[in-house]
């Protein structure tokens, strides 16, 4: 087989025969068949033409809109030509020498920006492309100069700000090109632009990593930093366009790895909405002036492999400008658009190809036997879809644009500005209000939400992900040498020993248990401590796609609520009551909420009940919150102290690698990120619980890396309060429901987690709780007996581990929780959040009404 894509021989006649046959079978290819078929010439590549034609003929069949081929109208705004990489064959990139001898500014103005959308929308375009380069102020001064000057922290703060006046003041949709973004970043841009993308180009390192490669001295092409990014983007639900550049150095094989390297994200995530198949043109003034253009076939058969592997469902694009006048052949290859065509702007990347009319491209799409019709940037099976692919702000906009019933653009649609804003009527009480009391006694609706099969990826991908995790992990470290290091000093515990200790069994697990109890008995004695709280779920709408959580649903599904914010405060004060010292609120990323609702959350308490300490909002929450205002996590925080917030809770870690979150969520925050707020928040004097699930498709491995991540944290901010540990429910979980997790932790892992958080976050976070509402309370009595000081919570409601599956109820009175410290052996006593003395009036409230209210809640037998 040839080792380059332009030269050397050819493969064979047997495998070409073989996988061109395949390919008219309808029979999945692998990489060798994939790298075949991107040689076919002549006659074969007509045949593997015509199959790719046929695969997607049957998809624009089953999408409704056979014989379609779609574009979008645009203009292409060139936000800056700043960069920070270096790649050898663009001359979109320039230097600010050059900006300022032409006249024109580090970045296009606002002014600038606003005329060409203007104009644009006036000749019927609906997209505005934004492309500009990566990160530019990490290289120019002068681009860190001019972001300074008008008021923005990053380059990304002046995308998103440029996007809400274009989608205001225009009504024209952003499609954001910025090039590399963190999970963190989308989360900032997903409001303001229903679509995003960034070519892949090649998956070939060695393209970016040897000198004299056309991304060598380029930090953003890194294949793995690029595919990170495609990640991200399928995790926070962002309709994303990708692609390869082809014909730039790269071998066959390298050229399928990176279509097999799409495919596999697209799979995984759904959310890749095209794959633009681009050839290379060289340029004048590049360092690739003298290497040869991709030659017509290569593009051919390259957008052909490309259909057959990504399917009837996938959106095959190759740019019309790219080409001279052979668009027969790339529609008979099976694409099925052709992208941003603009009558107003040239292309800036590739100025030298004019776009062709959008007249004669309707007359080519024509004579091949297609209609061409016009698309929005997002495309229309996310329209469709709607949540969770368009936030909320948003959804006015497309649907000014959009066909409802094909998802494709209105022709007759004049774009217009609207208000870019929340939301209204945020906080009123809907859904099943009642699902903190009836849980209990009537149960929830159905096992699983009505997008199940949909919102949180793809199953066999995730079951794929997931097999090297469920394999047994051999330890041959001495248990007993390890034993005797965690009684004398377990701040000694080498990686190894703490790796040993956890798969302790038998009479080893019971030494451990010994062990860890005495390690809590002289750090804080024999006290069993609990809080008399409630917990305040205010809603459980959803979509960010964790697949342990069986609390989250849609907004239209049987068991969905929101709480209005004086339901919220009522259940506060029913909580000062009977004695409480704590409410404890989370709730779903519901769509519709404004990174202002949890300071109205907050506050709402704080109103009617001063006295009340406010719990609130999980690392996941205030990140959401700080990307929906705007605000970074530091100034988010700082409001949400004055509003009201005490403390939050460390909920959101469930395991800190993301080896292993990413099979979890789908779209819950990074690792990095669940570090960053908690040690913000501590330094703002706001302290946090650390918690930890496990038992799903983790590893004892896991669990240490994630104790040593906190008790890192703890020694440089002091600010946890306790560590939480939570066992995985598993009944009602998506992803034990698919088959992928294991059916929770057993009593063995329950008993070495939590004598190993004793040891190993010793002495640094000095109360580890148990939970008895996953454990129940025989359970959470061993786990006193095995190093837990704290039973945490009397909850008063518990809708979370109910709607999994717990079979533990929803509260537990002050005399239940004296009764668990009871079967240890052990004397109990009310706690504040901050592991404080009670009032003595607190005190007395509880007493008399035992921590609940029975009118309120379900009393169980």
């Amino acid at each position: 087989m040839t080792t380059s894509a332009t030269s050397g021989t050819g493969p064979t006649d047997n495998s070409m025969r073989r996988a061109l046959k395949r390919a008219r079978d309808g029979v999945s290819l692998d990489v060798a068949e994939a790298a075949v078929l991107l040689q076919a010439r002549g006659e074969q590549l007509e045949d593997l033409s015509a199959s790719a034609a046929r695969v997607r003929d049957a998809g624009l069949e089953a999408a409704g809109r056979p014989g379609v081929i779609t574009y979008s109208k645009s203009v292409f705004i060139p936000l800056t030509r700043l960069c920070r990489d270096k790649c050898h064959y663009c001359t979109f990139v320039t230097v600010p020498g050059k900006l300022r001898r032409d006249g024109h500014g580090m970045f296009m103005s606002p002014d600038e920006v606003l005329d060409i959308a203007r104009k644009g929308a006036a000749l019927g375009c609906k997209e505005a492309l934004i492309t500009l380069g990566d990160k530019p102020e990490d290289r120019w001064p002068e681009a860190r100069e001019w972001l300074d000057a008008h008021g923005y922290d990053d380059t990304l703060a002046y995308v998103r700000a440029i996007s809400i006046r274009i989608l205001e003041e225009t009504g024209l949709l952003p499609h954001l090109n910025p090039g590399v973004m963190s999970w963190a970043d989308f989360q900032r841009l997903k409001p303001v632009a229903p679509s995003m993308g960034m070519m892949l180009e090649t998956t070939a390192t060695r393209l970016w990593s040897e000198p004299g490669g056309p991304h060598h001295g380029s930090p953003d092409k890194e294949p793995a930093v690029r595919l990170r990014v495609l990640e991200d983007a399928g995790r926070s639900s962002v309709p994303f366009t990708s692609g390869i550049l082809i014909g730039i150095g790269e071998t066959y094989e390298e050229r399928a790895e990176s279509l097999f390297a799409l495919r596999k994200v697209s799979r995984a995530y759904h959310g890749v909405q095209e794959l633009i198949i681009q050839n290379f043109r060289a340029k004048p003034d590049t360092a690739m002036r003298g290497m040869p253009d991709a030659e017509l076939d290569e593009l051919v058969a390259t957008v052909a492999v490309a259909r057959l592997l990504m399917g009837p469902s996938g959106n095959i694009q190759a740019p019309p400008n790219l080409v001279d006048d052979e668009y027969e052949r790339l529609i008979g290859a099976g694409i099925d658009d052709w992208g941003g065509v603009s009558p107003l702007t040239i292309d800036h990347v590739n100025p030298e190809r004019p776009w062709p009319q959008i007249e004669q491209l309707a007359e080519k799409s024509r004579a091949a036997g297609f209609e061409l019709r016009e698309r929005l940037c997002v495309y229309p099976e996310f329209v469709r879809r709607g949540e969770p692919w368009l936030d909320p702000r948003l959804r006015p906009h497309v649907a000014a644009l959009a066909d409802p019933e094909t998802g494709l653009a209105r022709p007759e649609a004049v774009p217009a500005g609207l208000p870019w804003q929340e939301p209204e009527e945020v906080f009123t009480a809907s859904g099943r209000t009642d699902l903190h009391s009836s849980i209990d006694s009537e149960g929830r609706t159905s096992d699983r939400r009505d997008d199940f099969d949909e919102v949180y990826g793809d199953w066999a991908a995730l079951r794929e992900a997931a097999a090297p995790g469920m394999a047994p992990e051999r330890i041959d470290t001495d248990v007993r040498e390890a034993l005797r290091t965690a009684a004398d000093d377990p701040t000694k515990l080498t990686d190894d020993e703490a790796l040993a200790l956890l798969h302790a069994d038998g009479p080893a697990l019971d030494a451990l248990a010994r062990v860890a109890d005495d390690v809590r008995k002289s750090a804080v004695g024999d006290d069993v401590t609990y809080i008399v709280t409630r917990n305040i779920n205010f809603t459980n709408v959803c979509y960010t796609g964790c697949r342990f959580c069986a609390f989250a649903q849609r907004r239209t599904d049987a068991d969905a609520y929101t709480l209005s914010l004086d339901q919220v405060a009522d259940r506060a004060q029913q909580a000062w009551e009977v004695g409480a010292v704590e409410v404890c609120m989370q709730g779903g990323i519901h769509p519709d909420l404004p990174g202002t609702a949890y300071f109205d959350i907050a506050r709402a308490v704080k109103e009617r009940v001063p006295g009340m300490h406010v719990h609130a909002f999980s690392p996941m929450e205030v990140v959401n919150g700080a990307t929906r205002t705007g605000m970074s996590v530091r100034e988010w925080l700082t409001a949400a102290k004055e509003a009201g917030l005490d403390t939050i809770p460390g909920t959101a870690a469930e395991i800190l690698d993301d080896e292993v979150r990413w099979i979890l969520t789908k779209g819950k925050l990074p690792a990095a990120d669940w570090i960053d707020v908690v040690t913000t928040a501590h330094e703002l004097g706001i302290r946090s619980s650390s918690t930890m699930m496990y038992g799903h498709v983790d590893q004892p491995r896991h669990w240490l890396g994630h104790l040593r991540t906190l008790a890192g944290i703890q020694q440089r901010t002091g600010g946890f309060t306790e560590f939480v540990t939570l066992p995985f429910v598993h009944t009602n979980a998506p992803v034990y429901l698919a088959g992928i997790a294991r059916p929770g932790p057993t009593m063995r892992d329950n008993r070495a987690v939590t004598a190993m958080a004793r040891l190993l976050l010793h002495p640094y976070i000095p109360n580890i709780q148990t939970s008895w509402v996953k454990l129940g309370t025989e359970g959470a009595a061993e786990m006193l007996r095995s190093g837990a000081n704290d039973l945490g919570g009397t909850l008063m409601e518990e809708t979370i581990s109910r709607m999994a599956g717990s079979s533990y109820g929803s509260y537990k009175s002050v005399k239940d929780l004296i009764a668990v410290a009871d079967a240890a052996g052990r004397p109990a006593r009310a706690r504040s959040t901050l592991y404080g003395e009670v009032p003595e009036e607190r005190q007395r409230a509880a007493a008399a009404s035992d921590g609940h209210l029975p009118q309120l809640l379900p009393v169980l037998d």
